[in-house]
């Protein structure tokens, strides 16, 4: 049990009052998004189909609600503040065993982005990881790295904390750092002069999904024309992102954090792209968003395996295909 679900536990008792109102479609229907962090290209394909229009031509006016440090959308979204939540699988097998009600209906990643980064040359493979220093976050140690000590044969040994600062990675060449693979790598190339090999968790057998589209079950429940509504527009979003003029989708990302660079979100995108991020397996013949059941449980299996999370959770009231999986926005692909 995540101390993150322990933490929201009291807001269970908010959520008998929780529901969004029920009926047919109609235009202008306001909905909100809530990210799980600043706006970036990984969040992308949801500006995306704000600006172009996407969202609107099936009715919904949708605003994305940027989430931070101090920011907790999905407590929002239990309290009935927002709509729908940049959520994760595990948080939702969480959500399970805790009794909340909440749903993956898609899933925008195929491949959780985070990412080794080692000093160019270091290693050869990720099984040369271990030979190293790592330092790894303990929301990482926690997560990923127990499924890297059970899988993969890496030792607690050999970690050492990762406080989100690159300075100890760099100075260290028998060292490797946690990141994502669409920023730390950029970051470290610009604050060190070299390029960083890069080693994706994903690659190596991490098999979950991530950047969910997450709601209430009730939601799914009561108003299933609206939630395949955002759903179909956030992957139509996502194919015209990478594949199609995201200019105007940019400028929305670069008004809601005016931090981010243009060579920040090219490098992202960019990264997105060549390891198959957003587009790759599944998505590649059901279309972006796409799960699997298959996939579900093999990688709640490594949690177990893991002690990442518990056994005898009924994993099918995490997540429905009732909405992905139909080859939507594949036309747009070029």
């Amino acid at each position: 049990m995540s101390a993150h679900f322990k933490a929201r536990t009291a807001l269970a008792a908010l959520l008998a009052s929780v529901a969004l109102t029920g009926g047919a479609m109609a235009e202008n229907i306001k909905l909100s998004y809530g990210t799980n962090w600043v706006a970036q290209a990984e969040h992308g394909g949801f500006y995306q189909a704000v600006a172009d229009g996407t969202y609107a031509a099936c009715g919904l006016d949708v605003t994305i609600v940027p989430g931070g440090p101090s920011v907790n959308n999905q407590a929002q979204m239990l309290a009935g503040k927002i709509d729908f939540y940049m959520g994760g699988v595990l948080d939702a097998f969480d959500a399970v065993d805790q009794g909340l009600p909440l749903i993956d209906v898609a899933a925008l990643f195929q491949k959780e982005p985070q990412v080794i980064l080692t000093h160019p040359g270091r290693v050869k493979d990720f099984n040369g990881l271990k030979d190293l220093t790592l330092f790894i976050s303990d929301g990482g140690y926690a997560g990923y790295y127990q499924w890297m000590m059970k899988a993969l044969g890496f030792t607690p040994e050999q970690r050492k904390v990762y406080t989100f600062n690159a300075a100890p990675f760099i100075a260290d060449e028998n060292s490797g750092m946690q990141g994502y693979v669409t920023s730390e790598p950029y970051a470290v190339e610009k604050e060190a002069g070299w390029k960083p090999d890069v080693y994706l968790i994903a690659d190596a057998g991490y098999s979950g999904y991530s950047t969910m589209i997450q709601t209430l079950t009730s939601t799914v429940t009561d108003r299933p024309d609206v939630v395949k509504c955002f759903v179909d527009g956030s992957i139509k979003g996502w194919y015209n992102y990478l594949y199609g003029d995201n200019t105007a989708a940019n400028d929305l990302i670069k008004k809601d954090n005016p931090d981010m660079t243009d060579d920040q979100i090219a490098y992202s995108i960019a990264a997105m792209k060549q390891y198959g991020i957003v587009d790759s397996g599944d998505s590649l013949t059901m279309g972006i968003g796409a799960m699997t059941d298959a996939r579900m449980q093999d990688f709640y299996q490594k949690m177990v395996d893991s002690g990442v999370i518990k056994a005898g959770i009924d994993i099918s009231k995490a997540y429905t295909l009732q909405f992905v999986d139909q080859k939507v926005g594949m036309d747009l692909k070029n």
